[in-house]
């Protein structure tokens, strides 16, 4: 609510201080821009985004390099059963979801 809030006023400033079409195009590279730089800041303080690749995790959402990301396990949403994949080997249902 707050950057809706904020990128709202900026553009209006903008587009009320430039002419039109350098006022648009400044005020859509800052709605562009201020999004991106909010997601870099927040992915560095969960630490999932930059640096070394050996220390933060890199790949999909940050879960690429980390230990034992190679092994997904799935969760039976029938009896609960943890499994590798495929059927449930407990009740033969292939409802199931994806456990991390």
């Amino acid at each position: 609510m707050i950057f809706l809030a904020a990128s709202l006023v900026i553009s209006i400033g903008l587009q009320m201080i430039l002419p039109f079409p350098f006022g648009l195009i400044a005020a859509l590279g800052i709605f562009i821009a201020f999004p991106l730089f909010l997601r870099k800041r927040a992915m560095s303080r969960m630490r999932g985004y930059g640096g070394d690749s050996e220390t933060r995790g890199g790949g999909f959402f940050g879960l690429g390099s980390q230990e034992g990301s190679g092994k997904v396990k799935y969760i039976c949403l029938v009896c609960r059963n943890k499994h590798k994949g495929g059927t449930c080997p407990r009740c033969g249902s292939k409802m199931q979801r994806a456990d991390f």
